[in-house]
């Protein structure tokens, strides 16, 4: 029987969040907050999994209070348990700190029940990094598996998963021991519509809520702001493209049209065997 921990972030919708001009970072408030879409397919390919071999779904994040919402979204999609670490300790970290508290938080869910295998998404839709799945992976000294669009085989019992790895010019097939880490690609699968009652029992449940007091052997250095050697000075929306340029007159014409169009961009050409 599997025990497969997925872990997941809250997220704001990025399709309709607006950026606030005066601080140039993301208006958290002016948009839902939803799962990490790349997490929902980490969701689901667990539950799939599990199915498919029997055992046990456990979902994790780390946020604040409300993010028990992305926890029942996971219940409804067949999660069995779900667990969350909240605590203004936590709040400012970068994705150093972020792996470092949550393979806390797994320390202490492996000794509830052992861990055989950790899911994540390929990354969040509000940082794209993709840097907390393996960061978690390194911590824990587990191998990594990231860019993975297929899982063939689980094989517990020998201690082993086979994977399709996802590259540019096609795909790799992986083996490697368990227990590990898998980063999902979105099309790994389709996420399910939740059946009614899985809808009931995630209306009705209460995750396992842990502040920083609860986890063992925890420095708090490595936490939140004082644990992030990164910071994000600036954020802001890029320009919108300009649109497409007609060129009339004749071909000669368009011709000159297109040179001096080429001239005045000859910086994007330099050093590429272009315009010199």
């Amino acid at each position: 029987m599997l025990h497969i921990v997925a872990c997941i972030k809250q997220v704001p919708d990025t399709k309709v969040i607006k950026m606030n001009p005066k601080t140039n970072t993301m208006d958290r408030s002016s948009a839902p907050a939803i799962l990490n879409p790349y997490d929902a397919h980490a969701v689901e390919e667990a539950v799939r999994l599990k199915k498919r071999y029997g055992g046990t779904v456990s979902v994790l994040t780390m946020g604040p209070p409300p993010a028990v919402k992305a926890i029942k979204k996971c219940i409804e999609l067949g999660a069995d348990e779900g667990y969350m670490i909240t605590d203004r300790a936590f709040a400012g970290a970068d994705t150093l700190a972020t792996s470092y508290a949550l393979t806390k938080a797994l320390n202490k869910i492996a000794k509830i029940r052992p861990i055989d295998l950790i899911i994540c998404g390929k990354m969040t839709i509000d940082g794209d990094t993709g840097q907390v799945g393996p960061g978690i992976a390194r911590r824990l000294d587990i191998p990594p598996l990231t860019g993975v669009k297929k899982v063939v085989e689980i094989n517990k019992e020998q201690g082993y998963a086979v994977v399709h790895r996802k590259l540019e010019d096609g795909y790799e097939v992986v083996q490697s021991t368990l227990p590990c880490l898998f980063a999902v690609e979105k099309e790994i699968n389709e996420v399910s519509f939740a059946p009614l009652p899985n809808m009931i029992k995630a209306a009705r449940y209460q995750p396992h809520i842990w502040s920083v007091n609860d986890l063992e052997d925890v420095d708090r250095k490595q936490l939140g702001l004082k644990g992030s050697p990164t910071i994000v000075a600036k954020v802001w929306a890029p320009p919108k493209p300009e649109g497409g340029k007609l060129l009339e007159g004749s071909p000669e014409e368009q011709v000159k049209q297109i040179v001096s169009i080429v001239l005045e961009k000859k910086e994007l050409f330099q050093g590429k065997g272009g315009v010199q």
